[in-house]
């Protein structure tokens, strides 16, 4: 799986982080930066082609692309307790926005146990893997056009 070096660079801070304790505090602190889908990407009530499948959180997720080619992702996250998914919005945003969409389909879902690791229910984790998948979509779908 090749992660582009924004993403490999978040993974790699959380990895380092022995006390768990630590790594919950980083992984707020990303919730804590979400940022909700601009109005001029998407308004409320949202299409549900673009909500994320099995997500507990009641997720959404989109892709622009630039002029450079390169995709910016945004995110919407209706539950208000959604933590984990802003999160993983946050970070998918911050290591994945501004590469290509050859780049960002071959992230695996698998990234969520990395970020996450044993912290997670099946559930919330199924969710999560349902929000990387919706981002590889969407990236195959902008190789398309």
């Amino acid at each position: 799986m090749q992660i582009p070096k924004p993403l490999a660079e978040i993974l790699e801070t959380l990895e380092s982080l022995p006390d768990p304790a630590d790594r919950v505090q980083m992984l707020i602190s990303f919730a804590d930066q979400f940022r909700d889908v601009p109005p001029e990407v998407a308004t409320r009530p949202f299409p549900v082609e673009h909500q994320v499948p099995q997500c507990e959180s009641e997720a959404y997720a989109w892709a622009v692309l630039q002029a450079d080619g390169t995709l910016t992702l945004h995110f919407a996250v209706e539950s208000p307790v959604g933590i984990s998914a802003k999160a993983l919005a946050t970070i998918l945003d911050q290591g994945l926005s501004g590469q290509t969409p050859e780049i960002i389909a071959q992230v695996s879902p698998d990234v969520v146990y990395r970020i996450f690791r044993q912290n997670i229910s099946m559930g919330k984790g199924i969710g999560l893997m349902g929000m990387v998948q919706a981002v590889q979509a969407l990236a195959k779908r902008a190789m398309t056009r």
